[in-house]
């Protein structure tokens, strides 16, 4: 993603996906303040929430307000699962927090804010009428698709597992169902179903 201008208003848009990870100074300069709205999938190593942290950082720094528009978390708040990453902070785990967090933005703003101890003025515009253990689908909200990959709520629900399988095999980026297809040359199809299905994982069947 590159920097552009916007061709309609003259206003310069700055990617925070590539080169640059978080606003400069003179990105933030004589803004009264900085907007976060942004629809996250409640898994750790979706890079959104790392961006947020990355504002907030830039926006304390600079006196500038930070308001974070929050939305649902679409896999469910009520569900803490996975490791912990412990290690120096990284793009895909800014923060010590599980795989799958069960936090909406905001509430993770609000959690980087006091632990990072950043004192940003933060401003958070809740959320309302979801239940922390209503899915996405059962919230009456339409799924759009927050990045190219992220198709729709089978995807985001099986990204937290299938997604820490990504540094060794295919997980169906490129194609029709990313997330939901998974492969390699040396995979025994039929055993990993089998064991798969194992898990009896709510709705999904797995098929060699």
């Amino acid at each position: 993603v590159a920097d552009a201008r916007d061709p309609a208003t003259g206003v310069p848009v700055y990617s925070l996906y590539g080169a640059t990870r978080r606003p400069t100074p003179a990105m933030l300069a004589g803004l009264d303040a900085l907007v976060f709205d942004i629809q996250d999938i409640g898994c750790r190593f979706y890079t959104y929430i790392a961006t947020l942290k990355n504002c907030l950082e830039a926006a304390a720094k600079a006196k500038v307000k930070f308001i974070v528009l929050d939305r649902i978390n679409p896999i469910r708040g009520d569900r803490i699962e996975g490791p912990v990453m412990l290690d120096k902070p990284v793009f895909t785990a800014i923060h010590m927090i599980p795989l799958r967090h069960g936090m909406t933005a905001g509430e993770l703003a609000r959690m980087f804010n006091v632990e990072s101890r950043l004192h940003a003025e933060l401003q958070v515009i809740q959320v309302e009428g979801w239940q922390r253990d209503q899915w996405m689908d059962a919230s009456g909200l339409p799924w759009q698709n927050p990045s190219p990959n992220m198709r729709n709520l089978n995807a985001a629900t099986l990204y937290p597992g299938i997604g820490l399988l990504e540094y060794a095999i295919s997980v169906g980026r490129g194609t029709d169902t990313p997330f939901e297809v998974i492969g390699a040359p040396f995979i025994d199809d039929r055993l990993l179903a089998h064991e798969l299905n194992q898990m009896h994982l709510p709705g999904i069947r797995f098929q060699p």
